[in-house]
């Protein structure tokens, strides 16, 4: 009897080795993955005490007691020490610096803080052949890595505070030059404003001549005369004589007086 067969039913398949083998590649990688994360993760919760010194360090240690600008300076400075060393790490020539330099004494030396962090990161004073230097020592590979993680992350805090500075400082200065604007736009809005109406005041008393000199209104009277005018004509006088007042002489008039007198 065939051995496939079992002789009351249909014949069974022969199981597949490869894909059973496949499946249990599979699970056992899905182990190892699942170790290689969980000991991730307890390296990483072994280093956090690490991760917060090294915090601390930075702020308040370098950020607060230094000017903002040398304090990002030195910071810069630490990182790119970490990284080369990280990047190259069986060259000597980047394991170790010398404190006289005139880029390490102002960015490491002379602020407050930073050469403690190199030290932290693993770099300890050395004098070879009479001179002084920072060697860096492969132990501390570790709190290396720690400590330039730790750098990356507060200097990506401090950019984006800047930013935001940055944004404010260009509102408040857009929000001035609005004020500003507003100020002056005031202002010639009332020049303009006293412009109309010193016109309109020109205006009327320009038309208010013009109508009196059209004779539009009365001319204004003429003082009255009150000299003693002679009345035209001729008279008589008590004796008699006749007067012509019309010739306008003196003669008349020395006659009318004489006239008079004799009268008296």
């Amino acid at each position: 009897m065939d051995p496939e067969v079992t002789g009351l039913g249909e014949p069974q398949a022969r199981p597949d080795h490869d894909a059973v083998a496949a499946a249990i590649e599979r699970r056992l990688q899905a182990e190892r993955e699942q170790a290689a994360a969980v000991a991730s993760t307890a390296s990483f919760d072994g280093n956090h005490e690490k991760r917060q010194e090294f915090r601390r360090m930075i702020d308040p240690g370098i950020l607060r007691p230094n000017p903002r600008h040398i304090a990002l300076e030195s910071l810069e400075t630490l990182l790119k020490l970490a990284e080369n060393i990280i990047a190259h790490p069986d060259e000597v020539k980047y394991q170790r610096f010398k404190p006289t330099n005139a880029t390490i004494k102002r960015t490491l030396v002379e602020p407050r803080g930073t050469l403690e962090y190199a030290v932290a990161l693993g770099f300890h004073p050395e004098v070879d052949n009479f001179q002084p230097f920072y060697v860096w020592h492969k132990r501390h590979w570790n709190d290396l890595q720690i400590g330039a993680a730790m750098i990356k992350e507060a200097l990506a805090r401090e950019n984006i505070k800047e930013v935001h500075a940055q944004r404010k400082r260009e509102e408040e200065k857009a929000a001035q030059e609005v004020a500003k604007a507003k100020v002056k736009q005031a202002f010639y809005d009332d020049r303009k404003g006293r412009a109309m109406i010193d016109e309109r005041e020109r205006a009327l008393r320009a038309a208010e001549a013009a109508r009196r000199a059209a004779g539009g209104m009365s001319p204004e009277p003429e003082p009255a005369d009150y000299r003693p005018r002679r009345m035209p004509g001729s008279g008589h006088t008590l004796s008699g004589d006749v007067i012509d007042a019309d010739d306008g002489s003196d003669e008349g008039d020395a006659a009318a007086r004489d006239h008079d007198d004799d009268d008296e």
